[in-house]
C-alpha cells in the first residue's frame, strides 16, 4: 500500500492555488557533523527542509491552517527544529483565528535528539490546547503511520479526530515492541479500522474522502447565525392532553419515530463524532456536529431509542459519549441540541461497575454549566435518570406524548404497591405528561401531536425542528467567563 507525501495529501484537499506555505529557514547551528549528513540526505529524499510542511490554504473556500507530516523526512520525528515549525503554525493559527487542521506521519520523538526533542511535545500541546481555548477548531487526521508520542499528545487532541484507512496508529511502534518484549505485538490491534471500532478515533476515510469531510465540518464551525427567521409563532392550543397512560403507551410504540429519524431528515452537513475516545463505543447515543434544517449550526446529542431496543439498553459509555457532545458544543461556542428517548438505563453489573450513576452526575454537571445556548428536546419516552442526564437545557421543548419519571410507572407501582398492575394509575399520580411538566415550568414549549407521531412522522419531526429554531431565538448569549 503507497501512501501520499505531505504535498501530495495538500494538493488533493485544499482549493487549487490557495496553498501558502509559512516555513521559514531553519537554522542548523550546532548541528553536529553526522548529524548534519543525515539531515541533508533526509531533505533530499523527502523534498522538505523538514519532517513537517506548515501553511494555509482554503478548503472549500474555507480559511484553514495546516500543519502536515513528512514521514519520508527521518520517519516524521520530531526534532526541536520540528517542534519550533509546529509551534509557530499552531501560534498564527490561533492569532488569525484560523481553524488548525493537523496531518500527522511519524514515529515519535526523534532519537538522534532524546529527551531535548521529547519534552518539546508538552509545549506543542499547550499551543493545541491554547488554539482550542479560543473556540477555534483542530481536526486531526492522522497518516500511515502515527505512533509514540505524537500520538500520545497534540495528535489525539483533535475536536475531530480521523484516520486514513490501514494506518498504523499505536503508542508503541511494532518493532519496538518486538524487539523490547521479545515477540510481535498482535496484528490488527494498531489499525485505524480498529481503533474507529473501539471508539478511539471518529471516522477512517480515505484522502480523497478527507476534503469533502473537512468542508463538511468547516461548513458547520464556521457558520454564524444572524437571522433564524421567519419561524411559526409557538401558540398555546389550552388542550388539557392526552391521558398520562395513553401517552406513555404512544411512545412506547417500535415504528414511532426517534432521533436517528430526525437527524436523518432535519439535518444537514452531518459530521459524527463516535465513541467515547476512551476504547469504547456508544451504541445508544448519537453525536454529530451537524446544521439544524440547514440553517443552525449545533452539536447534537440524541439517544437513539431503536438502537436501545435493539442492541443494548443506555449505558456508561452512551453517557461519556453525551458528555463528549457536551463538551464539543462548549469548546466550539455552537448551541448544543439535547434529544431525550430512553425507556431506561442499563440495569446490569456491567453497567454498575462501569459508573453509571456517576456519569448520570457528570452529564448533569457539564450540562449544567455550559456557556452555550442549548434546547432538550423530550421526544417520546423519558424513564430515569438517563433522561434526566440530557435534559437541563436552558430551553426544553416535548412532543405531546411525551413523558418523563424517575422510573417506568410499572416500577413505581411494585415499590408502592407490591406489584406493577397499577402502572397506569401511578402514572397519572406521578405528573409525568408534556402538560404536566409545563405547568411545573420544566417544559418551556409542547409540540402538538394531532395525531400519533407513527401515524403521520414526518410533519411531527418537522414541527419538533421549527421548535428548537424557535427556542433558539429566545435565549441571549452568555459570556463564557
Amino acid at each position: 500500500m503507497t501512501f501520499a507525501s505531505a504535498r501530495e495529501l495538500i494538493a488533493s484537499i485544499v482549493d487549487p492555488g490557495s496553498w501558502e506555505s509559512w516555513d521559514e529557514a531553519l537554522d542548523r547551528t550546532g548541528v553536529d557533523e553526522e548529524y548534519a549528513a543525515a539531515l541533508a540526505t533526509a531533505a533530499a529524499r523527502a523534498g522538505t527542509d523538514e519532517a513537517v510542511i506548515t501553511g494555509c490554504a482554503q478548503i472549500d473556500g474555507h480559511d484553514v491552517a495546516l500543519m502536515v507530516s513528512e514521514f519520508r523526512f527521518m520517519g516524521g520525528s520530531i526534532g526541536t527544529a520540528t517542534s519550533a515549525r509546529i509551534l509557530a503554525a499552531v501560534r498564527r493559527a490561533t492569532a488569525e483565528r484560523l481553524p488548525l487542521v493537523a496531518a500527522t506521519s511519524s514515529g515519535g520523538t526523534r532519537m538522534q535528539e532524546g529527551t531535548p526533542a521529547f519534552v518539546t511535545m508538552i509545549e506543542v500541546t499547550r499551543a493545541v490546547v491554547h488554539h482550542k481555548a479560543h473556540g477555534l477548531p483542530y481536526l486531526v487526521y492522522l497518516r500511515n503511520p502515527t505512533t509514540g508520542g505524537v500520538f500520545a499528545s497534540w495528535a489525539s487532541l483533535g475536536h475531530l479526530v480521523v484516520a486514513e484507512p490501514g494506518a498504523l496508529v499505536g503508542f508503541l511502534g511494532p518493532r519496538v515492541f518486538e524487539a523490547l518484549h521479545g515477540e510481535p505485538f498482535p496484528q490488527g490491534v494498531q489499525t485505524a479500522e480498529n481503533l474507529e471500532a473501539k471508539g478511539v478515533l471518529d471516522a477512517v476515510a480515505s484522502p480523497a474522502e478527507l476534503g469533502p469531510l473537512l468542508g463538511r465540518a468547516l461548513r458547520v464551525l464556521n457558520r454564524h447565525v444572524t437571522d433564524l427567521s421567519p419561524l411559526s409563532a409557538f401558540v398555546p392550543d389550552g388542550r388539557e392532553g392526552p391521558d398520562a397512560w395513553d401517552a406513555i403507551t404512544i411512545t412506547r410504540r417500535p415504528d414511532r419515530p426517534g432521533a436517528s429519524q430526525l437527524l436523518a431528515r432535519n439535518f444537514t452537513e452531518v459530521v459524527p463524532c463516535r465513541g467515547t475516545r476512551a476504547g469504547e463505543v456508544s451504541t445508544g447515543m448519537l453525536t454529530a456536529m451537524a446544521m439544524l434544517c440547514d440553517r443552525l449550526p449545533c452539536v447534537l446529542v440524541a439517544q437513539d431509542r431503536d438502537a436501545q431496543r435493539t442492541q443494548r439498553p443506555l449505558g456508561p459509555a452512551d453517557l461519556r459519549a453525551a458528555r463528549r457532545g457536551m463538551q464539543l458544543a462548549e469548546q466550539l461556542r455552537l448551541p448544543l441540541v439535547t434529544v431525550i428517548d430512553t425507556p431506561g438505563a442499563d440495569l446490569s453489573v456491567e453497567a454498575e461497575e462501569g459508573a453509571l450513576a456517576s456519569e448520570i452526575a457528570r452529564s448533569l454537571a457539564d450540562m449544567v454549566q455550559l456557556s452555550v445556548p442549548s434546547v432538550a428536546v423530550l421526544l417520546g419516552e423519558g424513564c430515569g435518570g438517563g433522561a434526566l442526564a440530557l435534559l437541563p437545557a436552558r430551553r426544553v421543548v416535548a412532543a405531546r406524548n411525551a413523558w418523563l419519571a424517575p422510573l417506568p410507572p410499572e416500577g413505581a407501582s411494585t415499590i408502592l404497591l407490591g406489584h406493577p398492575e397499577h402502572a397506569a394509575t401511578m402514572a397519572r399520580q406521578q405528573r409525568v405528561r408534556a402538560e404536566d411538566l409545563r405547568t411545573l415550568g420544566v417544559v418551556h414549549a409542547v409540540v402538538d401531536e394531532p395525531v400519533a407521531a407513527d401515524t403521520d412522522p414526518g410533519p411531527f419531526l418537522d414541527r419538533i425542528a421549527d421548535e428548537v429554531l424557535r427556542q433558539f431565538t429566545l435565549q441571549e448569549p452568555v459570556d463564557p467567563r
